[in-house]
Formats: structure tokens, sequence, C-alpha cells
């Protein structure tokens, strides 16, 4: 997938703003606050419907008007265009149209344009709780199985009803009604079970072989999937702590309490893994996203890399490049702060990139790079040749 044009109005700091992108590698830089991100949540809003940072549509309205457009224009793979208009205002709300058409559901368009990004605050997913991992997980899968989301969404609506009539207290007929939830509860966690276990199963041994690739084989990573259904049958699991759940008023087992287990040489990444270790990890992780979801849907998604060089070695940052220009991974953008610390990466990289400067909101676009006006040779794309994933 390419996004060939950009356009924004009145988004966060930038009132208007048209951009033509490059089919490889783009970079943004721009001083901390300059509005680097703003473009890249931009390109977030058109696939996923919302904002990267946690931000509400409201707050990212332009101070002091009343409403924002974000337009995309896009290139598929198989060579098809696609458009994509996210608008926001506080009379008609939020509204998401692609090639004209407004869609009913934002969770519709969810997968349309496929996208990956790393950020700073990627960070979340080693040092919160494990709900924020699910949550990862929940979105990523989500964007190729609409049969999972749906799955997910009944699960969580039964999830509702049975804790609320646990909260009541045992009764002959809230056990014969908890009989009844607990069948549709099976059939939907079991389900969501299916695909995240096969989804790590694939995600594991891609995000081992890239952190090796960034980290030059210094330390092993492990990704795993901590479900307790991975022990028993749902229902069993239900069945056994019933009476505990009654005792606590909540549903203790299920789906709604698995977890992503990270580890670096057997050990937990959040409280052994330096800060650039983390980051090398939740890059690997990114990029291991991106092979999956190009596996299973066929169109190569958008990667968006923001501020990453800060938290990363020079040696890091040159293999970085070098296994993103590889065949999986199909147009890029980089966001960073230093513009000489940037160009001299790039160089070293011996890859042609766009270049765009932004300053308090105002972009300024200047012309394909190449490497070769630097003296450095270009070199040849890397081929990445994935290790065999595990399909349950």
């Amino acid at each position: 997938m390419q996004l060939e044009t950009l356009s924004l109005v009145d988004f966060k700091n930038i009132a208007s703003a048209t951009l033509r992108f490059g089919a490889g590698l783009n970079c943004l830089v721009g001083e901390n606050g300059a509005g680097k991100t703003n473009v890249l949540d931009a390109i977030h809003y058109l696939s996923m419907c919302r904002s990267s940072l946690g931000t509400t549509d409201r707050q990212s309205v332009r101070h002091g008007a009343e409403f924002f457009v974000v337009e995309g224009g896009y290139v598929a793979d198989g060579g098809y265009g696609v458009g994509v208009v996210c608008s926001f205002s506080g009379s008609a709300g939020k509204k998401i149209r692609a090639n004209d058409k407004e869609y009913e559901r934002f969770s519709d368009h969810l997968g349309a344009v496929p996208l990956v990004m790393v950020s700073p605050a990627d960070s979340y997913l080693i040092s919160d709780a494990a709900d924020e991992r699910r949550r990862w997980l929940n979105s990523f899968i989500s964007q190729l199985d609409r049969g999972y989301l749906q799955a997910l969404v009944r699960y969580n609506g039964v999830l509702v009803e049975r804790n609320r009539l646990l909260k009541e207290g045992v009764s002959p007929v809230s056990a014969e009604v908890l009989d009844a939830l607990d069948v549709q509860l099976v059939r939907h966690g079991e389900v969501v079970f299916s695909r995240r276990e096969q989804i790590v199963g694939q995600l594991a041994p891609l995000v081992a072989d890239f952190y090796a690739r960034l980290s030059d084989d210094r330390e092993a990573v492990e990704l795993s999937y901590r479900s307790e259904l991975s022990g028993g049958a749902f229902g069993d699991v239900l069945a056994a702590s019933r009476q505990k759940d009654f005792a606590l008023g909540f549903t203790s087992s299920g789906v709604h309490r698995d977890d992503l287990v990270m580890r670096i040489g057997g050990h937990p990444l959040r409280r052994y893994g330096s800060q650039g270790q983390q980051k090398s990890f939740l890059v690997a992780l990114k990029l291991a996203q991106g092979v999956v979801s190009t596996e299973v849907m066929g169109e190569r998604p958008i990667l968006l890399l923001d501020d990453l060089f800060d938290k990363l070695d020079g040696g890091r940052v040159g293999r970085l490049l070098e296994l993103v220009s590889c065949e999986p991974f199909g147009q890029i953008f980089v966001s960073d702060c230093n513009k000489p610390r940037l160009a001299e990466i790039l160089a070293r990289s011996g890859k042609e990139y766009v270049l765009f400067e932004i300053d308090n909101g105002e972009l300024s676009q200047e012309s394909s790079v190449r490497s070769q006006e630097s003296g450095y040779a270009t070199q040849k794309p890397a081929t990445y040749v994935a290790p065999k994933t595990h399909n349950s």
C-alpha cells in the first residue's frame, strides 16, 4: 500500500497542507513540537480511524478551528486506487469515507489501509498492565480478521452481562441464566483464543529473528502467549471458577485475562532489558507485525517510524534501515528532530528518500535526495528471508 498524497485542513497545529510522497522512504524533520508526529498521526487516522496518541477527535482540531479534514490518496499493491477521507466537527461528529462511500461503522474500515506504527509511546506494551498488550493484539488481529473483531465484541458484551449477574448474588434463576451466558462466552472466547494463539505463533519466530538482526545476535528474546485456555477447555475453566466468581462479583477467568509474555535471555524483558534492548524488542515486534500482515492480507502495510533514533545506537539504526528496505515492507515514513543526524544515517544507508521539513505546522518539501549526491554508492535492496512461522 502506498500513500501518494495527503491533504490536511485544521488538523492539530497544521492549518493547511498538501503533500506528495515517494513510494519508498519519506522523512520528516523538525524541532520537537513542530508537527512531525502530527503528520504521522494523520496517516494513522486514515487507517485506524483514531489518533495513535490516545487524544480525542476534538483535541485533534486546530486551536480556534471548528473541524478537521484529513484526506489520503492511496495506490494498493494490486494497482487500484483508494481514496480515504476522515473528518470531524463538533456538530457532525467523526465521519470516514473510502472511495466516496461513508462507513456506518468505523470497524468496517479496519484493514482497508494496513499500517504499522513504531513510536516512543510503544513502551507501554512493556511497562504497563496486560490489558494494554491485549488491546494492541486485538487491534492488530482486527485488521486481519473481521470475524475475530465480531467474536471479541460479542465476548465482551456477554462478559458485561455475566459480571452484572455475578454481582447480584446466587439464586436458582441466576444460576440458570449463568449457564446460558457461559455457553455464549465459551463460543466467542474460543474463537478469540484460537486466533490469538495462531497469530502469536506466527509473530514469535519473526520477533526473535528481527531482534537478532537488529542486535547483531547479542542476546536472544522470546515472545509467547499466556492464556488459561491453554491448559484446558474454556467451559471447564469457567465451571471450576464459578463459586469464586460469585464471591468476587466478577469473571476471574477467560481470554480477557490473557497476556503476551516478553523475555530476554530467559528473563522478563521489563525487569532485565535495558532501554535500548526494550526499544529493539518493540521494533522487532512491529516489524514482525508487518510481515504477518503482508502474509495474511497480501498487501504490504505502510510503516511509520516516529522518533526512533534517539533510543537506538548507530549500528541498530543502520540494520533497521536495511531490514525495512526488504521485500516484506513497502512505503516508509521516518521522523526525527535532528536533520544532520538523519542525513548522515540515510547517506550511510545508501538509500533514496524524500525529505520534508516542518516548522510550527508549516511544511516544506525538498526534491528526492539520492545517495550519489552525497558521494555514497547506491546499495541494492537487501533480501529478507523470513523464518518459518507456526500456524495453529
